[in-house]
């Protein structure tokens, strides 16, 4: 499994890193302070794949970018489950800010050279 995951190319290596952190992340609050095992497994066991999968990235791509693009998605899309699976708001600041997280992650994977994909 783990040449698998290796061998992946590095654009989809990211993608699964940035999900596997998103779902981690969303399920912090569900393990009540790591007393609930279920939830706590899930937390660590998804940074632990995102974390390796990060390091495959950054085999071929600059550990900076790999790091931006994958903390501001992050970002987004946990303030998007946070908003959709607990009914937690942003306000106006919070939200421009967010898009402007997100206006960054587009123009470096859209429009720097750096990324390589």
């Amino acid at each position: 499994m783990f040449q698998t995951l290796v061998s992946l190319p590095p654009a989809i290596a990211l993608s699964i890193a940035i999900v596997t952190e998103v779902i981690a992340t969303s399920f912090i609050p569900k393990t009540e302070q790591f007393t609930k095992l279920a939830p706590s497994l899930v937390v660590g066991i998804g940074y632990a794949v995102a974390f390796f999968l990060l390091s495959v990235t950054v085999k071929s791509m600059p550990v900076g970018v790999v790091y931006a693009i994958w903390s501001g998605a992050g970002i987004v899309l946990v303030a998007t489950v946070g908003y959709f699976a607990y009914g937690q708001t942003l306000d106006l600041a919070a939200i421009v800010g967010i898009g402007l997280i997100l206006s960054g992650v587009l123009v470096v994977n859209l429009l720097s050279k750096t990324v390589g994909h």
